[in-house]
């Protein structure tokens, strides 16, 4: 099948057309009326296709509408990127190892106001537009939250019009497909390529070379400077793929780019005559695994190369494409920084520092100290995670292999930098060594995270208590160097995304009840907490809930061979699958309530449904141990007659972007319950929230925000604080005592231990329950009674139905300040400097 993936994509500069040249067949290309839009759909599914409507599939249908709607897409595109070129706008360039998008069809349909026309259209034909939006395979080009966040955050600079572009890489596989067997989570390739993809267009003009390996010459130049050429070894083509990003309804379609990395020289046919065939295409196999896979494990050399190969491959993409735009229309790189802002999400994109020096210095010939300054006033770094595992720090020996002028430059960064902490802090060697680039130790190695703070004017964390944390722990001697540095953007979400497009019947009772703004600003949801106390509109938010339940209840009937209530407790815990998330508290209160309906039903008053939705990385064991605990919970609770059916526990498998566009409009209880101080924000329990959600949790990341917004009486707080878990981790935390002190809490580790969950392998789950009473590092036993009395409030508060409705309506109505549109335009304003951009299609192409 042909999906057209070879066209060029939207020029950055589009002559204007003339009336005259106009014709039929770019009205169809173009127009929004149904006519247009139906001859269009048939055209594409015959010529672009090759099919009828007698012989398409499924999946051809769903291309021809996607190739139709991407022809309206990309009318807009260029008249985006001309208009920007035209007005010479500030560019925001988003770094980042994942965009989480999730399908694009429907979210592209609602941009364009397409959605209900589309949806008629075909329903004339006979054909459900679902059926298509089904039929869509989806780009998992992301783990969890940093991906998806990136994805909201490009949805809402087009929205808000916002000359904004994302870079990162085209993995050929994505995080992977999850399979449960037998309990236990299998990982499968994420082929989301196999069918094509009718949203890209590939752009092999702006390809880009990039190093690896090889030596440093270094010399004097005519003029008696210094200079230094890189002379790499290896060679790998990234070549780029752009797909349209639209803003909802403004006609702004901005553009993601993704970087495919390709073989400098694919074949040879000498080597290939001789008949070494596995040698002749071995270059090309060598440099095509750099975007084979989304986070290779690492748990070995070659893993850890990839990574950072992978890394270094994207951002020297990047910033050679962001130079390349600007010297089209600059002379000198003095306006760089004012007409650039480059954001890097997390610590992956870190290397940008030391490459855009390279760049402006070895190749430009920018004096250092100038191209320091337009390098710090270009970059600004977001930190998202206060765990020291995932702040990246790559051996000294790596980056010399690797990345031997980077090295070099970023020593000599460093010698700068620590001179400057010297003179700042004189006399203080160990604030020094701890804010060194290099760490020093028997192995030196480069902290990527040090690295990004020093050569960049911004650094912010992503949820007030997070950003607090960074400056008083995490990065505490930078923030006391250059407090100016800090400030905190707490995340968002799109609500056209996560409320509109993934719940319509709570969207529509929204927008009957105080009109559509609230879609571009989601601030107007404040005027429905009047509401929460009207009889009859919280009736149609619980109708509406009520309703995506039983829709969910189906799905699960049908893909899973699961028996769900729709009027019991739908308990939801989704996220990626990590110790400090702990999901293995949810399991032992499951386990907790299982024991106590045992022996008194009344403790099921409240039939609660537990629902799970994780990914472990594959070589995260202990992660994939909780996948298999959980599971065989299940059974044995699900297979229990006693319960009839009251308390009912799933792991729904393959947890994704498509799937949590299901669960989250049918979820009830939100379960935000990491470890105090863990977590940096959290996404989830903000479109949670916004669907109507209640909130378990602790004082961790945005649940501050939110319970501060909601309301404390709307929100089910429990469970230690930071300073708390601070306090408990200094003084010594003896998890094996509370065990022994708590009965409830020492039965369920019991039942576990002994093997009632795993009689084929009594001690399958001991690693477990022996880490829990040895350790505890997240403090489990800890919060174990705050939580389970906790959940006792849960379920008291849901037997009043009508009180629990409106506490979700006041969940609604004050989700305002977690639109991701906020964020943008705080970031836009306090870092980035950027003003908006309005697109008017020219009168003269309307058709």
């Amino acid at each position: 099948m042909t999906t057209r993936s070879n066209m060029p994509g939207a020029p950055e500069t589009t002559p204007a057309v003339e009336p005259s040249q106009r014709s039929l067949v770019e009205d169809d290309r173009t127009g929004m009326d149904d006519a247009s839009l139906r001859r269009a759909f048939l055209d594409h599914l015959s010529y672009s296709l090759g099919k009828n409507a007698g012989n398409s599939t499924e999946l051809d249908r769903f291309f021809a509408l996607a190739l139709t709607v991407r022809d309206r897409l990309t009318y807009r595109w260029a008249q985006t990127q001309e208009t920007y070129s035209r007005v010479d706008a500030k560019r925001v360039y988003y770094l980042s190892a994942e965009f989480l998008l999730g399908r694009a069809l429907s979210n592209n349909l609602h941009a364009l106001g397409l959605y209900d026309t589309s949806k008629s259209l075909l329903a004339g034909a006979g054909l459900e537009l679902s059926d298509l939006l089904e039929s869509e395979p989806e780009p998992g080009l992301g783990n969890g939250g940093l991906g998806r966040l990136a994805a909201c955050f490009l949805d809402s600079m087009a929205t808000l019009g916002y000359a904004g572009y994302g870079y990162g890489i085209r993995y050929e596989f994505g995080i992977f497909e999850q399979e449960l067997k037998s309990g236990w989570q299998v990982e499968h390739p994420d082929e989301w390529l196999k069918f094509g993809n009718p949203w890209e267009f590939v752009r092999p003009e702006y390809s880009v070379k990039v190093g690896f390996g090889g030596r440093v010459e270094e010399g004097i130049d005519e003029k008696g400077e210094h200079v230094a050429r890189w002379a790499p070894t290896q060679h790998v083509l990234g070549v780029p793929f752009d797909t349209p990003i639209a803003g909802f309804r403004n006609d702004t379609v901005n553009t993601l780019r993704l970087w495919q990395a390709r073989a400098d020289n694919e074949f040879d046919l000498k080597v290939f005559n001789d008949g070494d065939y596995v040698r002749a295409v071995e270059d090309k196999n060598a440099s095509e695994v750099i975007s084979k896979v989304l986070y290779p494990n690492d748990h070995n050399q070659a893993g850890r190369d990839l990574r950072l190969k992978q890394e270094y491959f994207f951002v020297a993409c990047a910033i050679a494409d962001i130079v390349r735009r600007y010297k089209k229309t600059h002379a000198s790189f003095d306006a760089f920084a004012e007409k650039n802002a480059i954001q890097l999400n997390d610590t992956h994109p870190a290397i940008a520092v030391a490459e855009l020096m390279r760049v402006l210095v070895d190749v430009e010939r920018v004096p250092w100290d100038r191209a320091w300054e337009i390098t710090v006033a270009t970059l600004g770094y977001t930190n998202h995670t206060l765990l020291a595992e995932a702040l990246e720090k790559w051996p000294v020996a790596m980056f010399e292999r690797l990345l031997p002028r980077h090295l070099g430059i970023i020593y000599e960064l460093n010698r700068r930098f620590v001179r400057s902490v010297m003179a700042r802090f004189p006399g203080d060697e160990a604030r020094v060594r701890r804010m060194s680039i290099i760490e020093e130790g028997s192995e030196k190695r480069v902290c990527m995270a040090h690295l990004a703070v020093a050569g960049s004017h911004a650094v912010n964390g992503v949820a007030a208590l997070h950003t607090d944390l960074l400056k008083r722990d995490v990065l505490r001697d930078f923030a006391e160097m250059t407090p100016a540095k800090f400030s905190n953007k707490t995340n968002g979400v799109t609500p056209r995304r996560w409320l509109h497009q993934c719940n319509p019947r709570l969207s529509a009772v929204i927008t009957e009840a105080i009109g559509p703004r609230w879609l571009t600003n989601l601030d107007e949801l404040d005027k429905l907490a009047p509401l929460a106390t009207d009889a009859s509109f919280v009736e149609k938010i619980a109708a509406a809930k009520r309703a995506n339940k039983a829709d969910f209840a189906q799905y699960c009937l049908q893909h899973y061979r699961l028996r769900l209530d729709p009027d019991s407790l739908f308990d939801v815990q989704i996220k990626r699958l990590h110790e400090y998330k702990r999901q293995l508290l949810n399991a032992l209160h499951v386990i907790r309530l299982y024991l106590d309906a045992k022996r008194n039903p009344d403790a099921l008053a409240t039939p609660r449904t537990v629902l799970f939705g994780a990914k472990a990385a594959p070589g995260y064991r202990v992660a994939k141990l909780v996948i298999k605990l959980i599971n065989s919970i299940a059974d044995v609770v699900n297979g229990d007659v006693d319960l009839g059916g009251r308390l009912r526990v799933a792991f729904l498998p393959n947890y994704r972007v498509s799937l949590a566009e299901r669960i989250i409009p049918a979820a009830d209880l939100s379960e935000q319950i990491s470890t105090a101080g863990k977590e940096a924000s959290g996404t989830g329990n903000m479109k949670l929230a916004m669907n109507g959600a209640l909130t378990i949790g602790t004082l961790d990341g945005a649940n501050i925000e939110i319970r501060d917004a909601v309301g404390a009486d709307n929100f089910f707080l429990f469970g230690l604080t930071t300073d708390e878990v601070h306090d408990v981790q200094r003084t010594g935390y003896r998890p094996r005592a509370i065990y022994e002190k708590n009965e409830r809490l020492k039965e369920v580790i019991d039942l576990i231990a002994g093997g009632f969950f795993s009689s084929e392998d009594p001690a399958l789950f001991r690693p477990l329950t022996d880490s829990l009473l040895d350790h505890d590092t997240y403090l489990l036993f800890a919060d174990f009674d705050a939580y389970v009395d906790c959940q006792r409030r849960v379920s008291e508060a849901f037997l009043d139905k009508t009180t629990w409705h409106s506490m979700a309506t006041r969940n609604i109505a004050k989700v305002g300040p977690f639109s991701s549109d906020r964020t943008i335009r705080e970031y836009a304003k306090e870092i980035w400097g950027a003003q908006p951009v309005k697109i008017e299609l020219r009168a003269t192409d309307r058709v």
